[in-house]
Formats: structure tokens, C-alpha cells, sequence
């Protein structure tokens, strides 16, 4: 049985998981937030080799993140897997799984995650953090939309994030 001295010298680490394709600024938000209560977050891609359809590969995601969160301090770290979240968040020796939710439609399919992952794995608990006002309406999926149609999304991804997107759509 570990002792409460073992328990508070351990480094909290929690996984922030995604397909991140591209990460945004009310995923970087999130990130920042979760920093003041974790020692470690990592920053997961998800992807599937069979049925990821992503702008970016993951290894120019995980490449990405990695350039926003540079400064962290060591802090934050991005990395990929595939198959199942909490397996991933095992073999990491995190304990806590962290998921952002913008609205209720979103509350909804992370509930039966959570269950599931639950189901899978009880020792490992999500927690759901609220995007911020200034991102609330944001998604990936909505900025490469709006980026492939030639319109400016400045300001809901990073800087990085932007030229890069605007290279891969050719604007």
C-alpha cells in the first residue's frame, strides 16, 4: 500500500486525447487549464490506420502540438496511438483522461465514452472541462472547412497551425 508521501511525490499526469487535425485554440485552452491542476499533460492523436481521414498525419500533428507547447516547461507532450484511450492512458501511467465539451450534443457522446472506458478500465476517471466562451463554437473539422472555402480563421488556431493549414489547402 503506498503511502500518502508516495502518492504526493508522484507526478500527476493526465491525457488530453484527439484527432487534434488540427489542434485549435480552444484545444490549446484546454490544455492550459488542465496544466494548473496535472503535472503532465499529454497530448494524444487518435488515429485509426485503417479509417483516419485526416488532413494532417499524425506525426504532423503530433509535430504541431509539440511547436505550440515548446515553452511548457516540459510540461506538455504530444504523442499518438491508435486503438483503445484507456489502454493508451495505462501504458502512460495516467490516471485521469481529460475531454473538452463545447456544447450538449457534445456531453452526450463523451458520457458513453466515459461509460464505456469505465467499463474497460475503473481505475482511470475523465475529466470534462468546458471550452472557453472565446472558443465555444470552434472545431477542427469547422476550421478546415471554412480554410479549404478560402476563408480566414485567424485567431482559432495557433499561428503555426495557420500557416500550415493554409499550405495544405493552398492558400
Amino acid at each position: 500500500m503506498a503511502s500518502p508521501d508516495d502518492s504526493a511525490s508522484a507526478p500527476r499526469t493526465a491525457v488530453y486525447a484527439g484527432s487534434f487535425d488540427p489542434i485549435t485554440n480552444g484545444h490549446v485552452d484546454i490544455v492550459q487549464r488542465s496544466m494548473q491542476v496535472f503535472d503532465q499533460v499529454i497530448v494524444a492523436v487518435a488515429f485509426n490506420l485503417h479509417k483516419d481521414s485526416a488532413l494532417f498525419t499524425p506525426a504532423e500533428r503530433v509535430d504541431m502540438i509539440a511547436t505550440v507547447f515548446q515553452s511548457s516547461a516540459g510540461r506538455v507532450r504530444a504523442d499518438s496511438f491508435s486503438g483503445l484511450l484507456v489502454d493508451y492512458a495505462q501504458a502512460m501511467d495516467a490516471k485521469v483522461i481529460i475531454r473538452g465539451l463545447r456544447a450538449v450534443a457534445d456531453f452526450e457522446y463523451e458520457f458513453q465514452m466515459t461509460m464505456m472506458n469505465r467499463h474497460l478500465k475503473s481505475n482511470i476517471e475523465t475529466i470534462f472541462m468546458m471550452a472557453g466562451e472565446a472558443h465555444f463554437y470552434t472545431s477542427s473539422r469547422l476550421v478546415k472547412e471554412v480554410v479549404s472555402l478560402g476563408g480566414d480563421v485567424e485567431g482559432l488556431v495557433p499561428e503555426i497551425v495557420l500557416r500550415r493549414l493554409r499550405a495544405k489547402v493552398g492558400r
